[in-house]
């Protein structure tokens, strides 16, 4: 409400306009959303003409009805009732009666006793019945109106208002806040209603006076779509889990569905180059054996190589010692044939012995090489049985040359030392591969491997001896073919083997550089052998040799390996040092027999 006047929701209309809206019939009115109950006449009254002339414009209303309220009146069941008056003091009552014309009603106040008695809940009122025309006493003048009349004041029942409906909307409708009005609904114009095209909600006319929420009954709730898609979505991913789990377990089961070929290549040429590490092992496989030795209450196990046509085989003296005789040593070919071997013969300052078959056919010797040729960096293969997994194959380079080494010992003696000169290779040696053939590019025997430096440090290499040796770690020693030739020709011819000598006795125990001649022998013998090498070329106790041919020696174990690197026969370049002075002697070396 604004200065006494209601808020309508239409454009006004001008005067004219507003006569021009025709009074709806009966009919219509019907149709509309409040229908009003048709008056009926007060008893001892008569009904109204309707053929009498309506009041002209402008005229004195008639008085419509006259009552006196003594409580509140209650709205409509369809309009939304004010705010609860708050509970009155006991005052005065004050009883409303409307006189005068309709357009400005008077209002008389009168005074009443005061109920102590609480108000009832208001019940709904209907509309006062007209009072008929012949009971009604005549009109008096009409005062004068204290306001300009206002074309949009509350129309008297049954008048058409000057306002035009309100647009229809579209529900859900927004919340509007009740508008009390102390004066009775006035009934409402039926009109047509638009339908919306399509699916939408149906258009309804807007009430001002209606409570919210009861212009149009509730639309139905809309069926959540996305629950559906939601289900469906879970269903199927149920479906495809189980179907995905039965062709998993029947793929596992089962493996597969169908008959599973995988690429491969087409079968090509097999063969390689000779100086390749397939080519040599291709060709000296056949020459390599294994040797088995049982005796003394143990066993060992080695590789060997054919030498000859006629069975002798070249090995190790450490990988036959064990063998009582000869009926204690196997050999197995690479095509897996056994024979038994007879030992021919052994050296142990050499490490090296001889074994024969015989009665066996279609032997492969292998070819010698020449080990002065080798220079370090050359390409070498180890063929062995290492912890008897026979027929294996090993590649590397050579490490170093001369290397002095010694192995053995375990006796105490020194009888059992062997002193080599031998070739360093990186080729993975480990037990099992002592006697076999390190070879060159060209597949020829260039050394026999012997012995394997321990990872835990020490003075003793070798295989044969030492049974705390872990296995390979790039240091491993072959005994020069050169030397290994030698000593086997004389085995395979005598049965012994002979040794390079000078006639000395050194001091083994001395800390300097170099070999020193001892004062005496072992037995308290002179230390230098009369008529011997050395004392032919004028050696003497306490000389100290310090180079032979121009290579230095550090103690006395290297210069027996350089004598030892020599045949008897030989002459030798010494090199010594006596009371401070150099001297270089020259010696031609003798002849010992082996053990």
């Amino acid at each position: 409400m604004n200065n006494g006047k209601p808020n309508w929701w239409s454009r006004p209309s001008s005067a004219p306009e507003a006569a021009r809206i025709p009074t709806p019939s009966p009919a219509d009115a019907g149709d509309g959303d409040f229908p009003l109950p048709a008056p009926q006449p007060s008893p001892g009254q008569e009904p109204a003409d309707p053929t009498a002339p309506a009041a002209a414009p402008g005229a004195p209303a008639a008085e419509p009805f006259a009552a006196e309220p003594t409580e509140p009146v209650a709205a409509d069941s369809g309009q939304a009732a004010g705010p609860p008056a708050p509970e009155a003091a006991p005052a005065s009552a004050v009883e409303l009666t409307k006189t005068g014309p309709a357009a400005e009603p008077a209002v008389e106040l009168t005074e009443t006793a005061p109920e102590p008695a609480a108000v009832p809940p208001a019940e709904p009122v209907p509309a006062a019945a007209p009072v008929p025309a012949e009971a009604q006493a005549p009109a008096p003048q009409a005062p004068q109106p204290l306001h300009t009349p206002d074309e949009y004041r509350t129309p008297p029942y049954g008048e058409p208002g000057p306002w035009a409906p309100a647009p229809p909307v579209q529900r859900p409708p927004a919340v509007v806040p009740p508008h009390p009005q102390p004066h009775p609904q006035p009934q409402v114009h039926a009109h047509p209603h638009p339908q919306p095209q399509g699916g939408a909600a149906p258009w309804v006319q807007y009430d001002p006076w209606s409570a919210p929420g009861t212009g149009a009954p509730p639309l139905p709730p809309k069926k959540s779509r996305k629950g559906l898609a939601i289900a469906a979505a879970l269903a199927f991913a149920l479906v495809t889990g189980v179907i995905g789990g039965g062709i998993g377990a029947y793929v596992e089961r089962n493996g597969g569905i169908t008959t599973v070929e995988l690429p491969q290549a087409d079968a090509g040429d097999t063969g390689r180059a000779p100086d390749s590490v397939a080519g040599i092992a291709a060709s000296a496989l056949p020459g390599v054996v294994t040797l088995h030795v049982r005796g003394n209450g143990s066993s060992g196990t080695g590789t060997g190589f054919v030498l000859d046509d006629k069975g002798h085989i070249l090995t190790n003296n450490h990988v036959v010692d064990g063998a009582a005789s000869s009926e204690d040593i196997s050999v197995t070919f690479s095509s897996g044939e056994t024979a038994r071997a007879k030992l021919i013969g052994k050296d142990t300052g050499y490490d090296l012995a001889v074994v024969q078959v015989t009665g066996v056919s279609g032997l492969k010797a292998l070819p010698l090489g020449n080990s002065d040729n080798v220079r370090v960096g050359d390409p070498v293969v180890a063929i062995g049985a290492p912890f008897d997994l026979s027929n294996t194959v090993t590649s590397g380079i050579i490490s170093a040359k001369e290397r002095p080494i010694t192995a053995g010992g375990e006796k105490g003696d020194g009888s059992d030392i062997s002193y080599v000169d031998a070739l360093q290779t990186d080729a993975p040696i480990n037990p099992g591969n002592s006697g076999g053939p390190l070879l060159d590019s060209k597949a020829r025997v260039i050394g026999i491997n012997s012995a394997i430096r321990a990872a835990g440090g020490g003075s003793g290499e070798g295989e044969g001896g030492s049974a705390s040796q872990p296995g390979s770690i790039g240091l491993g020693f072959a005994i020069p073919i050169n030397q290994g030739k030698r000593v086997a020709e004389e085995l395979i011819n005598t049965g012994k083997a002979t040794h390079p000598v000078i006639g000395v006795s050194l001091d083994m125990q001395f800390q300097g550089d170099g070999a020193r001649v001892g004062e005496k022998g072992k037995d308290g013998s002179a230390s230098v052998t009369a008529g011997g090498p050395a004392a032919k070329a004028g050696l003497r106790p306490g000389d100290v040799i310090t180079k032979v041919d121009g290579q230095r020696v550090h103690n006395g174990e290297e210069l027996i390996v350089k004598i030892r690197a020599h045949r008897p026969g030989d002459e030798l370049e010494l090199t010594l040092s006596r009371d401070g002075k150099e001297l270089t002697k020259t010696l031609t070396l003798g002849s010992s027999q082996g053990t």
